[in-house]
């Protein structure tokens, strides 16, 4: 069984490294990615740590010498410490002869996990184990970004009881586990039964599961045990009411006991998930749950559909009082009340009536629509969560994985399995024609100027950042209508637009696209260029099959 890791656990890790290295200096560090080891070679003390779940856990040993291949990394521990509700430990260095500040990173996410040393303010990537381009950039040289934020309730630790029941009220019994791990922070699947299964009354359950909660995020204090779960030993903080467990000394000792386990058990078990569909399936849970906080964003931002043909009715009932070409203008409303407005002054009167009625037509369909969509996008968060977090237990095979995938997602991801390098992603148009996706900025440059031709379409979301698309054309006359609006929906569908009702996507030939000396990667300025007004739908990138 896998070394499965959760919030609280990295947490109490966290704790418990601070406390044993806080002010120790540091020598040197040894990152082996063949053998995916982390090695941190102390004055006092060596920590070693194989980053692997299957391989090992982390152990404190005597002091040794640096070695010739071992990087030197001197410095003096400020603090060791995890962000709330994640699974990432930091080790932080204090600035030590002209270096500024440095941090260790180790990323216990997924089922392959990462060690990287990153300095300066933006952070940049200095050393790294494991070197990746997806879901995340990690390479040295690149600036450092870490997952987004926990969005689960509670993540400060801070979540009322009144909150609690809100969120797993609503929910079946037989999904509140499910319910559970996706909505609230500092829960994963080693405790979800403890906090909502405690009793045989759903109710009561709930009272002491969030009584529970609030003892285990509120701890200060540890009492490590080795639980005897039934997949096989599992260090942790606390014991868990209805798992069978061994006090242990410490965390440390804990994590001991299972190496040792472990390695009397030798390598049995289902072999790891291939990495590259475990991170599909994390950027498929990151991107549900950035569809949620955009839509979100979208219906609160939403105008008063009423208040806008109020305006309307008001500028056609006033139309006499109206200036020609004013911008502004301030009228008395059916109450009597003052109202100022703002036109078009190239329009006329009528003319604004009508864009007001059309922005408030848009505003009502957009609230008749999003609920929809955001109730969509939740159960994907979920359901992708839950999935995750099984993934990362151990419990669930590849093919189910696959099948709850977006066939988009399984395909990019047999595509990274086989080592596959290009800047972009293929799709096939409903007419054969080949369309090119960039895979981000950073790759967008490498699409348009070496990866096309100058005769090809260049198309991308107005005002919004996004993917470069190519449709690969290469002719004089103007490419079929159908190709290029599935071209525009895919530019719409890789933008930060891609939640609008509709986008803007503007389209040109690729050799009006020219790149000024020191932009930025992935900025250009097209020339010549056309817009069309699409609709995005993410059912066309399954319908589109890959080049």
């Amino acid at each position: 069984m896998p070394l499965r890791w959760d919030p609280l656990l990295v947490r109490a890790l966290a704790r418990e490294l601070d406390q044993r290295l806080a002010g120790a200096r540091l020598r040197a560090l040894r990152l082996d990615g063949d053998s995916r080891d982390m090695v941190l070679l102390f004055r006092d003390v060596t920590l070693a740590w194989p980053l692997h779940p299957r391989a090992g856990a982390p152990v404190l040993l005597p002091a040794a010498e640096p070695g010739p291949d071992d990087l030197p990394l001197p410095g003096k521990v400020r603090c060791v410490r995890a962000p709330d509700d994640e699974r990432i430990l930091l080790v932080e260095l204090l600035a030590h002869r002209g270096h500024g500040p440095r941090d260790l990173v180790v990323e216990l996410l997924g089922n392959q996990w990462n060690a990287l040393v990153v300095e300066g303010p933006e952070p940049r990537i200095r050393h790294v184990l494991v070197r990746r381009d997806a879901p995340r950039v990690a390479r040295v040289g690149h600036v450092y970004a870490p997952p987004p934020p926990s969005p689960r309730a509670g993540a400060d630790g801070r979540l009322d009881r009144a909150r609690w029941m809100e969120l797993l009220e609503s929910a079946p019994p037989g999904d509140r586990p499910r319910t559970l791990v996706a909505s609230v922070a500092w829960t994963s699947t080693l405790n979800r039964r403890a906090l909502v299964d405690g009793d045989a009354d759903p109710a009561l359950a709930l009272e002491q599961g969030y009584a529970l909660w609030r003892a285990w995020v509120g701890s200060e204090s540890l009492s490590p045990v080795l639980l005897e779960t039934e997949g096989g030993p599992q260090p942790y903080p606390w014991p868990i009411p209805g798992v069978p467990s061994t006090p242990m000394e410490t965390l440390l000792e804990a994590f001991r006991a299972w190496s040792q386990e472990a390695t009397s058990r030798g390598p049995g078990g289902e072999a790891a998930l291939p990495t590259e569909l475990v991170e599909a399936l994390e950027r498929a849970a990151e991107s549900a749950a950035r569809r949620c906080t955009s839509l979100i964003a979208e219906l609160d931002g939403l105008e008063d559909p009423a208040a806008l043909r109020g305006q309307g009715d008001l500028l056609l009932a006033r139309f006499a009082d109206v200036p020609v070409g004013a911008a502004e203008v301030t009228l008395e409303d059916f109450r009597g009340e003052a109202v100022t407005l703002t036109l078009d002054p190239t329009l006329p009167v009528q003319e604004n009536a009508r864009a007001l009625y059309e922005r408030a037509a848009r505003a009502e369909r957009a609230r008749e629509r999003i609920p929809g969509l955001l109730a969509e996008a939740r159960r994907d968060a979920e359901g992708f969560h839950l999935l995750l977090e099984r993934a990362r237990a151990g419990d669930v095979g590849a093919d189910e994985i696959r099948a709850a995938l977006p066939r988009r997602a399984v395909r990019a991801a047999a595509s990274s399995a086989v080592g596959a390098s290009l800047p972009y992603r293929s799709f096939r148009s409903s007419g054969g024609l080949e369309i090119r996706v960039g895979r981000g900025s950073k790759h967008n440059d490498a699409l348009t100027f070496g990866n096309s031709a100058p005769d090809d379409i260049w198309l991308h979301a107005r005002h919004a950042s996004g993917a470069h698309v190519i449709l690969r054309w290469g002719r004089r006359e103007k490419p079929p209508a159908r190709d290029l609006e599935e071209a525009a929906v895919l530019a719409a569908l890789h933008s930060k637009a891609r939640t609008s009702g509709t986008v803007p996507v503007d389209w040109t030939r690729r050799k009006y696209v020219r790149k000024p000396r020191g932009s930025a990667p992935g900025s250009v300025v097209p020339q010549r260029a056309a817009t069309l007004f699409v609709t995005p739908d993410e059912g066309l990138m399954d319908r589109l099959s890959d080049g």
